[in-house]
């Protein structure tokens, strides 16, 4: 028999291996980091931990509104919320340093059109 000895090792299917494995572990850990606006919150004494399936406003340190994450203004509310059910709760996200009229306006916009059920996010504490 001619049997040969162990001299060296293929590694080019190893490093194949890796290189798919690191690609599955990027891709599924770019799905577990929240993409969420940056806020800094007011505090209350008391918040709300219950939360259905509702639709996400925000607005951040510049007064910028977001509608589920994809920035949007507030005078395009009644185009990009056309169809939704009136029911749909709403959870409102604003920083604390915007302008109160601000707020006020996304509030007005959202009661004109008609949603009465808005909770306002804030931080415990305080």
């Amino acid at each position: 028999m001619d049997d040969k000895a162990f001299e060296s090792m293929n590694m080019v299917p190893f490093i194949d291996i890796m290189l798919v494995l690191l690609t599955i572990v990027l891709m599924t850990s770019s799905f577990i980091v929240s993409g969420k606006i940056p806020l800094n919150l007011p505090s209350a004494s008391n918040t709300d931990k219950d939360r259905d399936q509702q639709r996400m406003l925000e607005l951040d340190a510049e007064g910028q509104l977001y509608l589920d994450s994809l920035p949007v203004q507030v005078a395009e509310l009644d185009s990009a919320l056309t169809g939704e059910d009136r029911q749909t709760p709403f959870l409102l996200r604003a920083d604390k340093s915007i302008a109160l009229q601000k707020f006020v306006d996304v509030m007005d916009a959202l009661k004109t059109l008609g949603f009465t059920r808005v909770a306002i996010q804030t931080e415990a504490g305080g």
